[in-house]
């Protein structure tokens, strides 16, 4: 598996994009969904990475930086074929040493509160992460579980 820069123009990662955001839309409830879109991904607080094997994309990643010491996971999915084989705990590994080497000591991430989001909550969890308030620009919302991660402490 190799962990590149994602090319937001590559038409393999357009679909899987496309799969997380209508996923995402369609599990929680309106305006509740805060997962970015291509357009939303190419802003300039956004480092976006794919992982593959060989030409097949078996996931993709974001990382937000919200300040100077603190990054927000977003858009992370991996593709429904090559779950539960390492994909996402080597994409999340990734982010948590890109948020390090750029100065981050905490990486957070919004994630939904409905039934559909808790492999999700699972998988964070078990990488460390608990829940916290809101953070950032999000607001208080009962389809949203937020959680943090303490990068100096782990």
């Amino acid at each position: 598996m190799h962990i590149l820069p994602g090319d937001l123009d590559d038409p393999r990662i357009m679909a899987l994009l496309h799969t997380h955001v209508t996923i995402a839309r369609a599990q929680t409830a309106r305006d509740s969904a805060h997962a970015l879109d291509i357009d939303g991904l190419r802003a300039a607080d956004i480092h976006f990475w794919a992982a593959w094997e060989h030409d097949q994309l078996l996931g993709i990643a974001a990382l937000r930086r919200l300040s100077a010491t603190h990054g927000e996971i977003k858009s992370m999915h991996t593709a429904q074929a090559v779950r539960q084989h390492g994909t996402g705990s080597a994409l999340l590994r990734h982010l948590i040493g890109a948020a390090r080497a750029s100065g981050m000591s905490r990486l957070s991430l919004e994630t939904g509160a409905w039934d559909y989001f808790i492999p999700a909550r699972a998988f964070y969890r078990r990488h460390g992460f608990v829940e916290c308030p809101p953070f950032g620009n999000y607001l208080a919302d009962a389809n949203s579980v937020f959680m943090s991660l303490d990068l100096d402490a782990c």
